[in-house]
């Protein structure tokens, strides 16, 4: 697999569309931190650790909906591995006027477009989500 990332975010987009409850993903520490991220935005409902049915470590996503419809309306990958994109603090993009939110990776850690605002970093823009 070349982009664990972006593997995530289409199972949770299909999983989403098909109104699953949860989702397996195969367990990484970079996966973990987009998924607490999107947890922390309420996106999803939380995640907890396990092994699918071979043993390797998986995460269990707990999706969120709202009057029957996903919460996550929109997902797009950013930085892909054949083209990565950077931006400085003051480029960061805003997703939908502030109703969504862009994921960056940063020197400090893995976090939302807001915090890194905050913190005054910028870095590599993995995804925005809707």
């Amino acid at each position: 697999m070349n982009d664990p990332i972006g593997d995530m975010l289409t199972r949770l987009r299909n999983a989403g569309m098909r109104g699953k409850s949860t989702v397996m993903v195969p367990a990484s520490k970079m996966r973990v931190r987009v998924l607490e991220v999107l947890a922390d935005e309420g996106y999803i409902r939380g995640f907890e650790d396990t092994t699918d049915e071979r043993g390797h470590p998986a995460i269990e996503v707990s999706l969120k909906y709202f009057e029957g419809a996903p919460v996550i309306r929109e997902m797009k990958r950013v930085s892909k591995p054949g083209r990565r994109v950077y931006m400085g603090v003051n480029d960061i993009p805003s997703v939908r006027q502030g109703l969504g939110v862009s994921i960056v990776s940063t020197s400090k850690g893995v976090m939302s477009d807001a915090n890194a605002r905050s913190q005054n970093v910028g870095g590599e823009v993995l995804c925005t989500v809707f």
